[in-house]
């Protein structure tokens, strides 16, 4: 039997490609796929060991880009520990007036982070997520030795 050459076919005649199968080569001859992540590799596998039960719904709430509750909180204290972290690198060279200023903010961000990491540790499944809370005191003692104080401003 002869090779059916492509150019020759009857149109209407029924074929044996499908219409998906179709628009998969001609993406493919496009170069629609060329470009894809993980393009040669194989697919990295996704470990949801440790999240049990839970693992399929953290896998939609990814893929949705949500996140529980308690991961939106620590994301939330980071931060802020990161506006702390600000605050005492420019400590050494605030004015008097700076000073004041540096107290008060760092007094906001500790109270400001307690409060969620509270809410973290109360939302986290287990208490390996857990933080600590702040220290108030040590915190503006830090920040009092930075300004080359002995004490408040």
């Amino acid at each position: 039997m002869a090779e059916e050459r492509p150019d020759l076919r009857n149109p209407l005649a029924p074929s044996r490609e499908s219409l998906i199968d179709r628009q998969i080569r001609e993406a493919q001859k496009a170069g629609a796929f060329d470009d894809l992540p993980h393009q040669g590799e194989r697919l990295p596998l996704v470990d949801d060991s440790a999240a049990g039960e839970w693992a399929l719904a953290y896998r939609v709430l990814k893929n949705a880009n949500f996140a529980p509750p308690w991961i939106e909180a620590d994301k939330e204290v980071r931060a802020l520990l990161a506006r702390r972290d600000a605050v005492l690198e420019r400590a050494p060279r605030s004015s008097a007036i700076g000073r004041k200023r540096d107290r008060d903010e760092l007094s906001e961000i500790v109270r400001a982070a307690n409060a969620t990491i509270l809410r973290v540790n109360l939302e986290a499944p287990t208490e390996r997520q857990h933080r600590r809370q702040l220290d108030l005191e040590a915190e503006l003692a830090a920040l009092d030795r930075l300004h080359g104080d002995n004490g408040p401003a």
